[in-house]
């Protein structure tokens, strides 16, 4: 190697993976973060950290100079980029080479030829790539650009041309709803990459999603390494990846990884990268490069037994390649899920809280991989990105592989956040996923099942959460007692007791529709409960993981109970459901008071208000726009009224639940 300490300009699971191969190859680490990250995993885990400002990105993690600096003050020799932030931008690179670090990526050149959508896919087309119907050309102007959709023909898809990731893109259907989402494209463009510049293309209606995964170094060589199906995206970001792709021909496979190579050597590539296509039917089309790390990279490691982090570093300190195309083959299955703090029944809006509780499922060397950058007590805040981790499953087939995420899946436990565990889980059990049958419009498609309207808790769940209750009771009773004077005294006991009477306790509980009640019969040993019209015989004890073994009317089963204050989240089969004990000795919940506002259903930053005081609105209407965690979001008025107050301008920074929008009294616009 020609360094031995290398600086992770990135943060959260990213910067712990590459931190982690670094260590193994005997490198030392240096962190960056920002004040928000203060206590971050990534932090803990590099042998030194440098504080490089506020916890808005633009001012710290997208601070070329400051990045710069911290690896000059802590003698690093290689900077790793990670994905997102700076990982594709060329001044960085260049800024690297400029102060002799060692910059583990593309040369600029190769950043900046493939960096620019519009200007990536000049130089396909010259290289013979087939590429989709579309306009890449400087004419920025609206008109212009919508003389090319109606040319291109509706409906067209708009995307960012410095970045991915989803945003900057929009789907236009038809020429009316052009103008709007134009502004928004560019907006979110230019505050993500800081270049509005946007190109136009056909929207594909069933296209699937390939990549393939190459690898160059320094001396000549491109490989290959196999393909990853990116179709199931939701709000146009991926949340399950798999490779190989389900149903691709072997002479697929090779024309597409052909044509990759083609890509990478256009550019003059080094290290790791991503060639993109999208594909209907037997054809398939140049989308795009990404000259960087992608996020599902652990899917390929799956297949490959490699480690590309590793690869990106040895190419960095100029090895050459060990194999030859020939002798690469794929082995097994492997496909990984994204775990968000995001809400699927409000279209997957960011979530944000602390982890409450955060238990992964069991890792082992072969099948089953998690990778995080965070741990239980953290915070998952308005500033980045709200993936939690990345879990990845292998074995010998894609029915196995499946049956693998089904069981991880279920055996995740999230509180304190809302996630997209129990859409994850809808997704690995459907019949169509589980056929193969995929591509980018399959959630939309299957949105009713994958994404059922919010219902209320089982009878089995609401006893669940009086079990935890009742368990709960018993551990205090007897942590009082054993510190009393009088063990024996009856003053400890909670067992419902009364004079002449039934022994029993009757507890109620909130649950987002209504209120559910649970008469509770104490037994010797055991309990019997009274919910929804039914007597079931009840036992649960706590088990040292912190698990209650309940067993419920003769069946038995395990759950996950977290308290946190009044609320009890239940946690089951990779499902959630939040209950508020109505405590009858504690105060009394405040009323609602949502009523005649417009609230935000998310923490952010407000980019945009579009309308005044006294504007009269209709149901449907966008009234406020919303930035968090790096996406837009349009809030509308949910129903007719007429606006008697707004609380907020743009770039102020708003919680979630804030009054965003008051509507004259009498106006039913609760939020």
């Amino acid at each position: 190697m020609i360094f031995d300490k290398l600086l992770v300009a990135n943060r959260g699971e990213i910067a712990c993976r590459v931190i982690r191969t670094a260590r193994r190859m005997g490198l030392r680490t240096v962190a960056v973060y920002s004040e928000a990250d203060a206590g971050a995993l990534h932090v803990e885990l590099a042998d030194e950290a440098v504080l490089i400002g506020p916890a808005a990105a633009r001012e710290s993690y997208l601070r070329i100079d400051r990045l710069i600096d911290a690896a000059r003050r802590s003698g690093a020799g290689a900077v790793h980029p990670g994905y997102g932030f700076l990982s594709e931008n060329a001044d960085f690179a260049e800024a690297c080479a400029e102060a002799g670090l060692v910059f583990v990526g593309p040369p600029p050149a190769a950043i900046r030829a493939m960096g620019s959508k519009a200007a990536a896919k000049a130089l396909m087309e010259k290289a013979g790539v087939p590429l989709v119907p579309g306009y890449h050309g400087a004419a920025q102007g609206e008109a212009a650009l919508l003389a090319e959709a109606k040319r291109i023909g509706f409906p067209v898809l708009i995307k960012a041309s410095a970045g991915g990731g989803g945003k900057g893109m929009r789907v236009v259907e038809r020429e009316a709803e052009f103008s709007a989402a134009l502004a928004s494209a560019k907006r979110e463009a230019a505050a993500a990459f800081g270049d509005d510049r946007v190109l136009v293309e056909k929207y594909l209606r069933r296209p699937r999603h390939i990549e393939m995964q190459v690898m160059a170094d320094r001396h000549g060589n491109v490989l290959h390494l196999f393909e990853r199906d990116c179709s199931l995206q939701r709000r146009h970001q991926k949340v399950i990846e798999e490779a190989p792709a389900p149903g691709l021909t072997a002479e697929q496979r090779r024309v597409m990884g052909e044509a990759a190579v083609a890509a990478a050597r256009a550019v003059g590539y080094e290290g790791a990268g991503t060639v993109e296509f999208i594909a209907e039917g037997e054809r398939f089309y140049f989308m795009e490069m990404n000259t960087r790390l992608q996020v599902e990279h652990p899917v390929t490691e799956m297949i490959t037994g490699l480690d590309l982090v590793e690869w990106q570093l040895r190419v960095a300190a100029g090895e050459r390649l060990p194999w030859r195309q020939e002798t690469l083959q794929p082995r097994g299955h492997a496909i990984e899920a994204r775990v968000y703090a995001e809400d699927p029944v409000r279209d997957f809006l960011p979530a944000t809280g602390r982890l409450t509780r955060l238990r992964a499922p069991r890792e082992d060397e072969i099948h089953v991989r998690v990778d995080t950058g965070v741990r239980e007590g953290d915070e998952v805040g308005i500033h980045y990105d709200p993936m939690i981790a990345k879990l990845v499953v292998w074995d010998e087939s894609r029915d196995a592989a499946l049956r693998r995420l089904r069981a991880a899946l279920a055996a995740y436990e999230i509180a304190g956040v809302t996630t997209n565990l129990g859409f994850l889980a809808r997704i690995a059990a459907h019949p169509a996923f589980a056929a193969g049958e995929i591509d980018t419009d399959f959630i939309a498609r299957h949105r009713p099942a994958l994404v059922p309207p919010a219902s209320p808790p089982s009878d089995e769940i609401v006893a669940g959460a009086a079990l935890a209750l009742l368990v709960e009771q018993e551990e205090e009773s007897r942590a009082e007692a054993s510190r009393s004077g009088d063990p024996w005294s009856p003053w400890h006991q909670r067992n419902g007791w009364r004079l002449n009477g039934d022994t029993y306790q009757d507890l109620r509980f909130e649950d987002g529709s209504g209120e559910r009640s649970v008469r509770v019969h104490y037994r010797r040993g055991a309990y019997e409960l009274e919910i929804g019209g039914r007597r079931l015989s009840a036992r649960a004890e706590r088990s040292r993981d912190g698990r209650l073994a309940v067993e419920l009317g003769g069946a038995r089963s395990r759950l996950a109970a977290v308290r946190h204050g009044r609320e009890i989240t239940i946690l089951a089969n990779g499902e959630s459901w939040r209950l508020v004990h109505l405590d009858p000795l504690a105060p009394e919940l405040e009323e609602d008071a949502s009523a005649g506002r417009l609230t935000a259903p998310m923490p952010g930053r407000v980019l945009e208000v579009l309308v005044a005081v006294g504007a009269r609105v209709a149901r449907g209407q966008p009234l406020v726009v919303l930035e968090a965690m790096k996406m837009e979001h349009t809030i509308a008025a949910p129903a007719d009224g007429v606006v008697a107050r707004v609380a907020y301008a743009a770039g102020d920074l708003v919680e979630e639940g804030a009054t965003l929008i008051a509507f004259e009294e009498g106006n039913d616009a609760a939020a």
